[in-house]
């Protein structure tokens, strides 16, 4: 930026210079001088507005090769500056690519996808975008989140967007067609990451699961169920929401899971610190078996790969997370 500033004050200086010379040599007005002084260091071939000396076409020639090389020095530290951002954004790019883990793979930056990274941030998860619009991906890299241009469809992006390494993927293509083969692609590369994907055609749920997505999201038959129950159970509605989603509340709702060698893997309800020290209320338990206890009794035992739905305040929670873990 310095040189770019460099080369603007010396444009501005050969201006300058120029429209004092024709102003001496021609003894022309200040505003013919600034027209001549323009037209030459631009090289626009217009006319000269009055005949020139033999010292004012000398002039001329000296400022011509002025006025090129100040601008041509702008050029092409202009271009310089662009070409070095743009290999050093990519190669920070990459290198953030090649770390991440434990993240999720948003397929699709539409106003679905724009929704779930929103809400990923808010939650303070990691995660990398793939879409393949020139335009959206530039929108994306201005906001400095991690995004792959590519083919969601295609291995190499989603090995790019490291699918090996990541969590779970949600597909929001366009297409069911687009979501059906996203999804199929990223559990052929990683069997364990967990697929959620839009299905929009009735007949596409099937296939979806076919392919290997875990959880079939219909918007319509989403937002169709959302506007009943906010007639019917409003208040409950914005509990929910405003658990779930309002930062500014210290209550959160959250899913953990127990690990097999956690301290927490053996013992009841009764006997954790869960409700009498970290004053956390255990909603709901997802036994490993599939099935799922809805407010669990007090003797009811936790076990390893158990995963506990609880509400409580957030610092709270993160010491059950704690708990949890090996």
């Amino acid at each position: 930026m310095d040189q770019i500033r460099n080369g603007l004050f010396f444009l501005l200086f050969t201006v300058i210079t120029g429209t004092i010379g024709y102003m001496m040599i021609e003894n022309w007005s200040v505003l013919d001088s600034l027209y001549m002084t323009v037209i030459s260091i631009t090289t626009t071939g217009f006319a000269e507005l009055k005949p020139l000396s033999a010292s004012g076409r000398l002039f001329t020639i000296f400022l011509i090769i002025l006025g090129v090389t100040s601008i041509a020095y702008i050029g092409g530290r202009v271009a310089q500056v662009f070409i070095e951002n743009q290999f050093f954004r990519s190669r920070r790019m990459n290198k953030r690519l090649d770390t991440i883990g434990n993240h999720y793979i948003v397929c699709g930056y539409g106003r679905m996808g724009k929704t779930i990274c929103e809400g990923l941030v808010e939650n303070d998860v990691p995660f990398v975008i793939v879409e393949n619009s020139q335009q959206k991906v530039d929108v994306i890299l201005a906001k400095n989140w991690l995004c792959v241009m590519g083919d969601a469809t295609n291995d190499e992006t989603l090995l790019e967007a490291g699918i090996k390494r990541a969590k779970g993927l949600v597909a929001v293509i366009r297409t069911d067609a687009e979501n059906v083969f996203a999804a199929l692609s990223a559990k052929e590369l990683n069997p364990d990451v967990f697929v959620v994907a839009r299905a929009i055609d009735e007949g596409t749920e099937s296939k979806l699961k076919k392919a290997g997505a875990d959880r079939v999201v219909k918007p319509y038959d989403l937002g169709g169920n959302r506007m009943v129950q906010l007639l019917l159970r409003p208040g409950v509605i914005d509990f929910i929401d405003g658990v779930a989603r309002n930062r500014s509340l210290n209550i959160s709702l959250e899913e953990i899971q127990v690990s097999v060698n956690s301290s927490l893997s053996g013992t009841t309800l009764l006997d954790s610190p869960v409700r009498k020290d970290l004053d956390i209320i255990i909603i709901a338990i997802s036994k490993n078996t599939g099935e799922f206890m809805y407010n669990p009794k007090s003797t009811t035992r936790i076990e390893g790969n158990d995963k506990l739905i609880a509400i409580g305040e957030r610092n709270n929670l993160f010491k059950l997370t704690e708990l949890c873990k090996a």
